[in-house]
């Protein structure tokens, strides 16, 4: 699984109104259903009310190129500059570390 944290900025409220449009648009819901996408999730951080986390997992890279292909990349794009975002993201490739278990309340 690839997990890619996007960290969208603005002035205003405009992040919050960004990932606002996203879900009532249904656009976020279109990702969701894409092929291969495991997680699709806004959050916004306690301290920093004007940013704005997206948490996009991926079964794998495949996935993110047929995303990033889609016609949904341009509205997404054009939201972006609709609420004068900037960004930065973050990459991980999850793997099964057997000893952290034991460290995990289910």
């Amino acid at each position: 699984m690839i997990t890619v944290n996007l960290y969208y900025k603005g002035t205003n409220g405009s992040a919050r109104a960004f990932a606002d449009e996203m879900e009532a648009s249904g656009i976020a819901d279109a990702i969701r259903a894409e092929a291969g996408n495991l997680r699709y999730e806004y959050f916004q951080p306690i301290n920093d009310p004007e940013t704005v986390l997206l948490i996009d997992s991926w079964a794998d890279q495949a996935a993110i190129d047929a995303h990033h292909a889609s016609p949904m990349m341009k509205q997404l794009a054009e939201l972006r500059e609709k609420y004068d975002l900037h960004m930065t993201v973050e990459r991980f490739v999850s793997d099964e570390y057997e000893a952290d278990k034991k460290f995990i309340r289910s």
